[in-house]
C-alpha cells in the first residue's frame, strides 16, 4: 500500500478514535485543575499554619519581644550618649557652665527686654568661650607606654618608671600636657611639638613612705584653656598596681635561735628511722641493718635494733594582732607589721613550717612575694575583739606548733595577754612582741609567756636575742 494515500475519516473505528482521544484530553484537562487547586489549597493552609507558629510563639512570649524592643532603643540612646553627647558636655568644665550659664541669661534677657547692657555683658562671656574652644579642638593620636621598672618596693625605696609618649601619624602633634595619676596625687609634665614618628620620654619617681598598694595610672592627655573653662582628657595608658612592702629586718643566727630546734617537738608516734632514740626492740624482717644495736645483739644473742621517736619539723606561729584599739597610733601599728613579716621572713628562709595570720585573715606562704603582699594589705580592724581569739586562732591553725609569736600593740594589757597565752598548746614556746613606739628594749615575764617590748624595728634583733637566752 502507498503510504501517501490518506486513510478514510468517516469510519466507525475512526470516529470511535477520535471521541476516545477527546475525553482523554478532558480527563487530562480535569486533573491538571484538580492539581493546581490542591497546590494551592496546600499553598494556603502552610502560610496559616506557619502564621498560626508565629501567633503562637508571640503569644507564648509577648514579653520578650515587647521587652526587646525598649532594651535596644535604651541601649542605642546610651551608645549615643556616650559616644557623642557625654564627650562634648564633659569638655566644660564647672567654671565654663557656670559662664555659659550667665551668658546665656544675659542674652535672653538683653534681647527680649532690649537692654544693651546685658548684652554687651553676654557678648563678653561669649567670646572667652568662643575662645576656649578653639583650644579645644582637633584630634590628637599619641601611642603612650607606662612602664614601672618593678610592681615591688620596700618602703623607703623609691619606685622609677617612665612615660614615653609617640606620634604613629604622619602629621605634627602640637605640644600638650600629661597627667600621670599616682596614688590620691597627679603628676604632671609637658610634651613638646612632635614630628612624624617621634617621641618623647619622661622619667619619674614614686615616693613610698608608707606601706600601701599605689595606683600608678592612668596616663592622660589634657588639652585646655588659660581660664580653665574647657577641659579635654583623653585616656592613653591604663593604671598599674604597685606593692609598697613593709620595711623588714634580717635576724641574725643569734637573734632567731628559738627558732632552732633539731630534734623538732617530739610525738608519741614511734618509727624505726629518726633523729630521738627511743628504745631497742626484737629485730622484725625488713628493718633496715644499719640501726641493728651489735652490743646489744652480742650480749642477748639475737638481733636487736633502736628504736625512735618520730619527730616534727619546727612550726613558727606569727600571730598579729590587727585590731585599732590595742595601737596609739598608725606608726605604732606599721612597727608590728614590721615585726611579724620580719619574724615570717626569717621563718620562711630558714625553711620551717610557718603559719601566720591575723584577726581576719590567713597570710600565704607559697612564695617570698606573695606573703609580703598579704602584709601589704592588712590593715587596722576596728571591731571589738578579745585578746584570746588571738590565742584561741593559734591553737586551732598550729595544734602542733613549737612556737608561738605574737605581735600586739602599746594598749594590750597584761591580762589581755595572759589569757591568749592561755589559749595554746602545753609545752608552747610562748613569745610575745608588744610594739610601742620609740620604747626601749625591754623583757618581762607573765606566767609561761615572755614579753618583749619594741620601740624601734632595727632593735628587733636584739629583743629576740633576749628571749633566746
Amino acid at each position: 500500500m502507498n503510504v501517501e494515500t490518506p486513510l478514510p475519516s468517516n469510519t466507525a473505528d475512526a470516529k470511535a478514535a477520535r471521541r476516545a482521544a477527546k475525553a482523554a484530553r478532558k480527563r487530562e484537562r480535569a486533573d491538571a485543575r484538580a492539581l493546581a487547586r490542591r497546590q494551592k489549597r496546600l499553598a494556603s493552609t502552610g502560610a496559616a499554619a506557619s502564621g498560626e507558629r508565629a501567633a503562637g510563639a508571640d503569644a507564648t512570649q509577648p514579653s520578650a519581644s515587647a521587652a526587646q524592643k525598649p532594651v535596644s532603643l535604651r541601649e542605642r540612646m546610651a551608645e549615643v550618649w556616650m559616644r557623642r553627647i557625654h564627650p562634648v558636655i564633659d569638655v566644660i568644665s564647672p567654671i565654663g557652665w557656670a559662664v555659659l550659664g550667665v551668658a546665656l541669661a544675659c542674652w535672653t534677657l538683653g534681647l527680649i527686654f532690649k537692654i544693651t547692657e546685658l548684652n554687651v555683658i553676654a557678648l563678653a562671656l561669649t567670646l572667652p568661650l568662643v575662645i576656649a574652644a578653639l583650644f579645644v579642638l582637633g584630634r590628637t593620636s599619641y601611642k603612650v607606654t607606662l612602664d614601672l621598672q618593678t610592681h615591688r618596693v620596700v618602703v623607703g625605696t623609691r619606685a622609677v618608671g617612665r612615660v614615653e609618649v609617640a606620634n604613629p601619624t604622619q602629621r605634627v602633634i602640637l605640644p600638650s600636657r600629661i597627667e600621670l595619676a599616682v596614688g590620691a596625687a597627679t603628676a604632671q609634665f609637658m610634651v613638646p611639638r612632635l614630628a612624624a614618628e617621634q617621641s618623647h620620654e619622661e622619667l619619674f619617681a614614686v615616693p613610698t613612705r608608707r606601706r600601701a598598694v599605689l595606683v600608678v595610672g592612668p596616663v592622660r592627655s589634657v588639652r585646655d584653656d588659660p581660664l580653665s573653662l574647657m577641659r579635654r582628657q583623653v585616656t592613653w595608658a591604663k593604671s598599674q598596681e604597685l606593692y609598697v612592702h613593709p620595711r623588714t629586718v634580717r635576724l641574725d643566727e643569734a637573734a632567731s635561735g628559738y627558732l632552732r630546734d633539731l630534734e623538732g617537738t617530739p610525738s608519741s608516734d614511734l618509727s624505726s628511722s629518726d633523729i630521738a632514740f627511743h628504745a631497742l626492740r626484737d629485730y622484725t624482717p625488713g628493718d633496715d641493718r644499719r640501726h641493728v644495736h651489735w652490743r646489744t645483739t652480742a650480749r642477748t644473742g639475737k638481733l636487736m635494733v633502736r628504736q625512735f621517736e618520730e619527730t616534727r619539723r619546727s612550726h613558727v606561729v606569727v600571730a598579729l594582732d590587727n585590731l585599732a584599739d590595742h595601737y596609739a597610733s598608725e606608726d605604732e601599728f606599721e612597727l608590728a607589721v614590721s615585726a611579724a613579716a620580719s619574724i615570717s621572713a626569717q621563718t620562711m628562709r630558714e625553711e620551717k613550717e610557718l603559719t601566720p595570720f591575723s584577726f581576719d585573715a590567713l597570710q600565704r606562704t607559697n612564695t617570698f612575694r606573695v606573703m609580703m603582699d598579704d602584709y601589704t594589705v592588712l590593715e587596722q580592724l576596728q571591731e571589738r575583739y578579745s585578746l584570746h581569739e588571738l590565742g584561741q586562732q593559734a591553737a586551732d591553725l598550729a595544734p602542733n606548733a613549737s612556737a608561738v609569736m605574737m605581735v600586739v600593740g602599746s594598749h594590750t594589757t597584761a591580762r589581755e595577754l595572759n589569757s591568749a597565752a592561755n589559749q595554746l598548746p602545753l609545752g608552747v614556746l610562748a613569745v610575745a612582741i608588744r610594739c610601742v613606739d620609740k620604747a626601749e628594749v625591754r623583757r618581762s615575764a607573765i606566767g609561761g609567756l615572755d614579753v618583749v617590748t619594741l620601740g624601734d624595728l632595727e632593735a628587733l634583733p636584739k629583743a629576740l636575742r633576749a628571749v633566746g637566752r
